[in-house]
């Protein structure tokens, strides 16, 4: 409801700038990037700037400024200055009604004072990257924007991160884009999610059956994407040893219940404690690579635990899917989906068709 500041504005002693010049040199070496946060209060003069700027760029190391500050000449030769509109505006002293001038203002800063390039966040238009004679406008990826706080400590900190890992700034941008993306697209101040970000750089399409298999990070990201595109993520799981046409009746059930189906398979130490010594009859990535053949199933996940219970909680799927040997309170994960608004789907079981069946007729066999 309120906020009451009370702070002291200007310089410091000069004990204060010296303590503070030897810790920052201190901790630079061990730094993959350097972010100076300037709030204009008198703590980032010319002289600690100068002197972080010039030990971070002569160790290779990428120094990247939020400017609050009405010119950026104390940031000479950082790699990038990363100001919103109104702060350019001030900077270059011309209206935010003019993008073009103010652009053209902004390229002359990159060549006089040094920088790399000038990254500029324009809120729900997305950011513009000014440069020596070239420019570049990325433009939000939000499918509808909400709120545009912390767009501009997004940039700069998803920026930060890829330029840390050694990423070219093109793919720096977009990424520092489709994470602003995000934000723009919730009510207040929110941190950007690993899961969202990765999920909303995966290009959904056509997966082949090896790319089905996955990770369990993997297919968080991946359920993320889907999840973010409207879609309703099913979940089911089982051993799938010696796959059948119960099995198939399931699985294409479960298909019905949603857009995407995740099928969760047991490990063979998984299947082994469930099923005893002689069990599995097929490995754990033969069994994961027959099911990703199949059009039904969108994704294949292995989990070692005794029960899919953590790996429900980590995708959160809209319907869980279990045969009809079950009751809702035998269901691993029923409550827990319950708990998110989700539901419990039971197929009925196809009479005759079993592993267990199976595996005995083929042992009656070889006998």
């Amino acid at each position: 409801m309120l906020r009451v500041d009370f702070e002291k504005a200007g310089n410091r002693s000069n004990a204060d700038y010296e303590r503070l010049i030897q810790q920052a040199r201190e901790m630079i070496p061990n730094c993959s990037a350097v972010v100076l946060s300037d709030y204009a209060k008198g703590v980032l003069n010319n002289l600690i700037c100068a002197v972080i700027i010039n030990d971070a760029r002569t160790l290779g190391i990428p120094v990247l400024v939020d400017p609050k500050s009405p010119t950026f000449e104390k940031y000479r030769d950082a790699t990038t200055v990363c100001p919103n509109l109104k702060e350019l505006s001030l900077a270059a002293g011309e209206s935010v009604a003019d993008l073009e001038k103010l652009f053209d203002i902004g390229e002359r800063f990159v060549e006089q004072y040094g920088f790399d390039f000038l990254t500029v966040t324009l809120a729900e238009k997305g950011i513009a990257i000014l440069g020596k004679g070239k420019r570049k406008q990325a433009s939000a990826v939000a499918k509808q924007v909400f709120d545009v706080s912390g767009a501009g400590d997004t940039v700069i900190a998803t920026l930060t991160l890829c330029l840390a890992c050694g990423l070219e700034i093109e793919t720096a941008i977009e990424v520092a884009n489709v994470a602003a993306g995000i934000v723009v697209s919730k009510v207040g101040t929110v941190p950007v999610e690993r899961n969202e970000l990765l999920g909303a750089l995966v290009q959904d399409v056509g997966w082949h059956a090896d790319e089905k298999v996955i990770t369990r990070d993997v297919l968080r990201a991946r359920a993320a994407a889907w999840r973010a595109d409207g879609q309703r993520i099913v979940f089911t799981n089982g051993c799938y040893d010696l796959l059948h046409v119960g099995h198939i009746k399931l699985l294409e059930r479960a298909k019905q219940q949603g857009d995407k189906l995740i099928v969760a398979i047991n490990s063979d130490e998984s299947v082994r404690m469930l099923k005893g010594p002689t069990r599995p009859m097929v490995g754990e990535q033969q069994r994961a690579r027959v099911l990703a053949a199949l059009s039904a199933i969108d994704a294949v996940v292995i989990f070692s635990e005794g029960t899919p219970l953590q790996l429900i909680k980590a995708i959160r799927p809209d319907v869980l899917v279990k045969g009809g040997d079950y009751t809702e309170e035998t269901v691993v994960g029923a409550t827990e989906v319950h708990g998110w608004g989700g539901r419990v789907c039971l197929v009925p079981l196809v009479a005759g068709f079993s592993t267990t069946d199976l595996v005995t007729k083929a042992s009656q066999r070889v006998a």
